[in-house]
């Protein structure tokens, strides 16, 4: 049950190790270095969440941070901004022909380090973690307060200045990519 209890860790690390694996090869072939809040846009990007309030509410930031990471891929020549169709006011990012020449190339790589992790873990290993992955996991899961421990929820939430309303459970944003909630976006494809 440990293992489980610690399943972010080990999560975080194999996100960590495609993700390294894929900026080395991109870099290896001449493509731009991204760090990652620029690695996570582009990921929100690909599942087609265009909109930069959307991106950034799903990754739990200010949208002046968002647009400063944009701007950054904007600068590098994989990013546009172009006008929302559905909303006047607003904005939408999209690649640009070199950046969408940078995905197909991610893409192949991607291919490649998962054909190399069966290599090393199992065929079967990686199909289970797909399979575990591919599954509708739900909205996310709040840990609950127990009635021994409300007294110091409250006087922690007083220190922060929220008030004490802010003790009652409130569900999270939800988001396609499941950053943020339980929804699992829809697969890219390859």
């Amino acid at each position: 049950m440990d293992r489980i209890a610690y399943l972010i860790v080990p999560l975080l690390q194999g996100f960590e190790w495609f993700d390294e694996g894929l900026q080395t090869s991109l870099q290896a072939r001449g493509w731009p270095r991204l760090t990652a809040p620029e690695s996570m846009v582009m990921i929100h990007i690909i599942v087609n969440i265009v909109r930069p309030a959307d991106i950034a509410r799903s990754m739990g930031l200010t949208r002046q941070a968002i647009h400063i990471t944009l701007n950054q891929v904007i600068k590098k020549g994989l990013f546009e901004l172009q006008d929302d169709p559905n909303d006047r006011r607003g904005k939408i990012v999209s690649f640009t022909s070199v950046g969408k020449a940078m995905r197909r190339d991610a893409q192949m790589i991607v291919k490649y380090c998962a054909e190399q992790l069966a290599a090393r873990i199992g065929e079967e290993h990686v199909q289970n973690l797909a399979n575990a992955f591919a599954k509708e996991w739900g909205a996310p899961v709040i840990y609950p307060v127990q009635a021994s421990e409300r007294d110091g929820v409250r006087r922690r939430l007083r220190q922060r200045g929220n008030g004490a309303e802010a003790a009652e459970e409130r569900p999270r944003t939800a988001s396609k990519t499941g950053a943020r909630s339980g929804a699992r976006a829809k697969r890219p494809p390859a």
